[in-house]
């Protein structure tokens, strides 16, 4: 699995990050919601779309291993990343 070229970005109701990765020639869409990045990456309530895509952008690697996990159980679905794909949040 690879990520693939395309950027990030935020969608329409500011509710999640997509962002796509590419498993044996396909291309899947992924998302990780903001509660997520909010739990887990130093996102603040408020915080704009570009504060918002440097979080998901300083935690990409950490997002996108739990992402390729996740896409291994859903066999080429849309893979939708939540706070709870993190663990608890100490």
């Amino acid at each position: 699995m690879e990520t693939l070229e395309r950027e990030p970005g935020v969608s329409p109701d500011g509710r999640t990050v997509v962002f796509f990765l590419s498993s044996r020639g396909r291309d899947i869409e992924c998302a990780i919601t903001r509660d997520a990045l909010e739990q887990h990456f130093w996102v603040q309530p408020g915080d704009s779309e570009l504060r918002v895509l440097k979080a998901f952008t300083d935690g990409r690697k950490r997002i996108v291993a739990v992402a390729e996990r996740k896409m291994l159980t859903h066999r080429g679905e849309r893979v939708m990343l939540t706070a709870a794909d993190f663990g608890v949040r100490k």
